[in-house]
């Protein structure tokens, strides 16, 4: 039992060079974190320990490069719902046309809770912002009342979701 633990002492220190940041400040991953997060990305309830035997670290070189992790905003451990079995109805996807900064319309955006994502984006649109909302009445107040009156906003499409066919959250590993 003793040269179990000091084996994977030995691995968790061999291990230690880990991510490193390249020119432009993102955070290079290793094979290991990658591995840590396809992990993750399929079961955000998955034990350290069982993580740390399938990547071949101790539970708590595996805590820690998770921390590690969250706390460079590589990832998020979030519970992800499916909008209409809690009451919201409606989805769409608004493309916005903006004359100025566009960063300060894309804050604006994202400090409304009906917007979970928000893109700057070049192209058709300067942005792209999705919206949930819980009908059609609903949806219309927020593009017309609130995305519209934002200043620097010049026209607004909306892509209003019939079905949704795929979302995943396993890109990024392989």
């Amino acid at each position: 039992m003793h040269s179990e633990h000091v084996a994977s002492r030995s691995a968790d220190q061999k291990d230690s060079s880990r991510e490193s940041r390249n020119g432009n400040g993102t955070p290079q991953l290793d094979a290991v974190s990658l591995a840590i997060i396809e992990q993750l990305q399929e079961d955000g309830r998955r034990p350290y320990a069982a993580i740390g035997k399938a990547v071949g670290l101790s539970e708590a070189a595996v805590r820690q490069r998770v921390q590690k992790l969250l706390d460079q905003g590589v990832m998020q451990i979030v519970a992800v719902t499916d909008p209409l079995t809690v009451g919201f109805r409606r989805q769409a996807m608004v493309g916005i046309n903006a004359e100025g900064d566009v960063e300060a319309i894309a804050d604006a955006l994202t400090d409304m809770s009906e917007v979970e994502y928000v893109v700057m984006t070049a192209g058709s649109f300067d942005i792209l912002a999705e919206i949930v909302c819980e009908d059609d009445d609903h949806l219309l107040d927020v593009i017309n009342k609130r995305i519209r009156a934002l200043p620097g906003v010049r026209s607004t499409e909306s892509f209003v979701y019939l079905k949704l066919k795929k979302q995943t959250y396993m890109w990024g590993t392989r």
